[in-house]
């Protein structure tokens, strides 16, 4: 095996077979596709049992049968980080007995982990080696984790994050990965004598490269770099009377935090997810509550100064619909945008923008919809909605998380439904003397347009860049709902862009995408 000269190690010893669960756990954030993990230790050691471990919690099923490959050399799995690829290599020779087991496009294209990996012969430089030791005790284990490459700086992030769990008074709670966002934010179930909480592990999002002006995307957009507005839209929140996550333990330069369980309950249900009425009339109210309050434009940091919550200003707003350009054009017609493109579009964009630039500014969350909505049953009125994934919290204009609700990217919400909805929330918003409902409808239209128009081009991304294709299915649907606002009499010129230059994206359909990977 190939041996890059940047590594990280991480060596613990495990006492009993339930423990692989834990092991496997720790581990578990690293794995991605392109990157193998090799197996190491002798017959006996405990190499397909770890496998079975690592498998059952990257599937979320404990009873996940996983035999041992020794006979058929590879046995794959469809799991929710992707596919997995279990190579057991004992009977083969040498690399040339590899070829037709389409081994290297495994090692590219899935999560795959080998056992007696020294018959491969050479492996990529980005990967992860597990040797296992066995001890004096038959049940007794010594596991040495390395990373090497790429894999060095995120195995030394997981060893912090174990430590850091372990002193916050968690150290035995079982470990059980969650689904993540768009983000890359991980999420963890930790179950411990009948308490439970979530950790999140949420690394510093990097700088990028300086895109316009001196500044980079994240600058542009508003988007927050770590935990810090985490926390304190959170205690904002609370303190005016909303269900955020009460916060147990956090370390903010490390990117790790300990937080309340909501429980599995969202506002969706069934299968296929549907919206459910009752829970979305809630969360609309709860909306209509969160609007009528003054919000401040900067939080007390606990001694520690000031948090400033950014504005929702035009640049913000053009550079992410400008995502659609970059991203969905050139994917859907196989071309890049042209300048006059890319001009007669942002020159539209300016002007609409523009008009949703609100004097009254309010929180807007920015990701208010199903995934980041709990229901608290045994909660009373809005306090049953709660509220999660706000780091990125601007001053905007209220239809924004409206929006962002009654046209949920990843679960139908019907026209007639969207229009119940809206009208609920516009009854209760047109109490205020001050309030405009043409303007507010014009507003709504408006950002409607932008946040699917740059989910569109986010989730094109998601699949070609991060090989997260399983984003894809969701197209048809943001579509539908950009359709929708661009209906609005005040949107026709930008209509009119759309139907002339990028036609795709009022009709897109996930196979007009080649994927990248099988993640999801």
């Amino acid at each position: 095996m190939s041996r890059n000269p940047v590594s990280s190690s991480w060596t613990f010893e495990i006492a009993e077979e339930a423990a692989l669960r834990q092991a496997a756990a720790s581990i578990a954030p690293l794995l991605r596709p392109g990157i193998p993990v090799a197996l190491i230790g002798d017959l006996g050691a405990g190499k397909t049992a770890f496998a079975r471990a690592l498998l059952r919690l990257l599937s979320g099923d404990d009873l996940l049968e996983v035999p041992s490959p020794t006979f058929t050399i590879l046995q794959e799995y469809d799991t929710g980080r992707g596919r997995v690829s279990h190579f057991d290599l004992y009977r083969l020779t040498g690399p040339n007995d590899l070829a037709e087991l389409g081994f290297m496009d495994a090692l590219d294209e899935t999560i795959s982990l080998i056992e007696w990996p020294d018959r491969a012969g050479s492996l990529p430089g980005d990967r992860v080696d597990i040797e296992i030791i066995m001890g004096a005790d038959p049940d007794a284990r010594q596991f040495t984790i390395t990373g090497w490459g790429t894999c060095a700086a995120g195995l030394q992030r997981l060893k912090r994050a174990q430590e850091f769990i372990s002193e916050a008074g968690w150290r035995t709670g079982v470990r059980t990965m969650l689904h993540g966002d768009a983000s890359t934010r991980a999420y963890e179930l930790l179950d411990m004598d009948g308490k439970r909480a979530i950790f999140m592990n949420a690394p510093t999002r990097p700088d990028g490269p300086v895109i316009r002006d001196g500044q980079t995307y994240g600058d542009i957009a508003k988007l927050a770099t770590g935990l810090k507005a985490f926390c304190l839209v959170a205690t904002g929140l609370a303190d005016k009377g909303f269900s955020s996550p009460e916060i147990f333990a956090t370390d903010i330069q490390q990117g790790f935090m300990l937080l309340e369980y909501f429980g599995s309950e969202t506002i969706v249900e069934g299968e296929p997810l549907k919206p459910v009425p009752e829970r979305y009339r809630v969360a609309v109210e709860a909306l209509a509550e969160m609007h009528i309050i003054q919000w401040p434009g900067t939080v007390p940091d606990d001694g520690l100064g000031t948090y400033n919550v950014p504005a929702y200003d035009r640049a913000a707003l053009l550079i992410e619909a400008e995502l659609i350009l970059d991203w969905f054009l050139p994917s859907a017609t196989g071309q890049e945008a042209t300048d006059t493109q890319r001009e007669s579009f942002l020159d539209l964009w300016t002007g609409l923008a523009d008009l949703v630039q609100t004097p009254h500014p309010v929180w807007v969350l920015r990701d208010y919809h199903s995934p980041n909505l709990h229901w608290l049953a045994e909660r009373n009125g809005t306090d049953r909605i709660g509220m999660i994934d706000f780091q990125d919290a601007v001053l905007g204009h209220p239809v924004y998380d409206l929006v962002s609700l009654l046209q949920d990217a990843r679960v139908t919400v019907g026209a007639d439904m969207e229009a119940e909805l809206l009208d609920r929330y516009l009854t209760a918003a047109g109490k205020s003397p001050t309030f405009d409902r043409p303007d507010f409808l014009r507003a709504y239209a408006i950002l409607g347009a932008q946040r699917n128009t740059k989910i569109l081009g986010i989730f094109v991304r998601l699949a070609r860049r991060d090989r997260k294709s399983g984003y894809l299915e969701h197209l048809p649907r943001i579509s539908k709902y950009l359709a929708r606002d661009l209906a609005h009499p005040a949107l026709a010129d930008l209509a009119h862009w759309y139907h002339t230059n990028l036609p795709q994206a009022l009709s897109a359909t996930a196979d007009m995408f080649e994927p990248v990977g099988a993640a999801s």
